[in-house]
């Protein structure tokens, strides 16, 4: 059976949009879904931007409330809010296994468009990197 995987964060538009992507290109037959407890609506073409430059889309996505998941049930549930400022989301449904892997919010980047595009660059890396080891460590058969 394939395994089903939530990605969980406050506004559904960045970080969890590239986790998503990036298990989504790791193994084509995870079932793997992002939600957001205040969910934007729409995604920051920042992060649709850098996935792009990797040959990742992630355009199509949606950015939808974490209560449209609520009734069904998650191998795993993964947050990724990072600062000690953010409030980490708690998922209330049904779940084998909550992890938490955190990173910062680039859209909050200040500065030239270098600069705030590198962050961009950094945050994704950042994901790559731990999301194929979680990828390898648990998912991998």
């Amino acid at each position: 059976m394939n395994k089903k995987i939530l990605i969980l964060c406050t506004g559904n538009s960045c970080r969890s949009q590239m986790a998503h992507g990036f298990l989504q290109s790791f193994d084509k037959n995870l079932i793997v879904c992002s939600a957001g407890t205040e969910a934007s609506g729409k995604l920051n073409p920042k992060a649709v931007g850098v996935m792009k430059e990797i040959g990742i889309d992630i355009g199509h996505h949606t950015s939808d409330s974490v209560d449209l998941y609520l009734s069904e049930e998650w191998d795993y549930v993964i947050t990724v809010c990072g600062g000690a400022n953010e409030a980490c989301p708690a998922f209330i449904g049904k779940v084998k296994h909550r992890i938490h892997i955190g990173f910062d919010d680039p859209s909050h980047a200040t500065g030239t468009d270098e600069f705030i595009h590198s962050e961009f660059i950094r945050v994704r890396d950042e994901i790559k990197r731990s999301f194929l080891d979680f990828y390898l460590k648990n998912l991998k058969i």
